[in-house]
């Protein structure tokens, strides 16, 4: 029983430190969100927030968060923007504007005190002539909901193993007293 309890509980802590990747997909000439955002508490003035591509180049960093693109790229210069009025709520994600093929990859979001790395997958697609800008925004606004579920059903996964686990030792418990009492008379 023991064991169990330290499988559940090296579980959890790894639930925590496992990357989260999301994809996204984006067309040629339109703009994308790439979603990044925390559920923990956090100082805002404590946070750093850096955004990296598949070569590792800088997309935009938030230092001691405030905004920051001294070491931007220069193909991401005036096309990454973020939402400066959400941080507080811990959304650091960016959009991404006039999409081209290159921009196709991974893409990283680290928030460096809480070690915590987020993965979005962006794959572009040739724009056609009835999708503009306004359809590929709305596409992307489920993935936080797919990320949030998940963690949600493991953790109700790890309540109902709990559950099981004192009802079990209670079973055993009670009728290991029912046997002793049996044995008494």
């Amino acid at each position: 029983m023991i064991i169990g309890w330290c499988f559940i509980c090296a579980f959890a802590v790894l639930i925590n430190e496992v990357c989260l990747q999301v994809t996204i997909e984006g067309f040629t000439g339109s703009s994308v969100v790439l979603p990044c955002s925390l559920n923990k508490h956090f100082k805002l003035q404590d946070t750093d927030v850096l955004w990296r591509d598949k070569d590792s180049r800088s997309i935009y960093d938030l230092i001691k968060g405030k905004d920051s693109v001294e070491r931007q790229d220069e193909r991401y210069k005036n096309r990454a923007e973020t939402f400066p009025e959400d941080y507080l709520r811990g959304n650091f994600s960016i959009k991404l504007r006039n999409l081209t093929d290159t921009d196709a990859g991974e893409f990283s979001c680290f928030i460096t005190h809480l070690h915590e790395l987020q993965i979005v997958k962006l794959i572009i697609k040739e724009a056609t002539s009835g999708k503009g800008n306004e359809s590929s925004e709305q596409e992307n606004q489920g993935p936080d909901w797919k990320i949030l579920g998940s963690v949600i059903v493991i953790a109700l996964i790890m309540i109902i193993v709990a559950i099981a686990g004192f009802i079990y030792r209670w079973k055993k418990s009670y009728s290991s007293d029912y046997t002793e009492g049996a044995m008494a008379i």
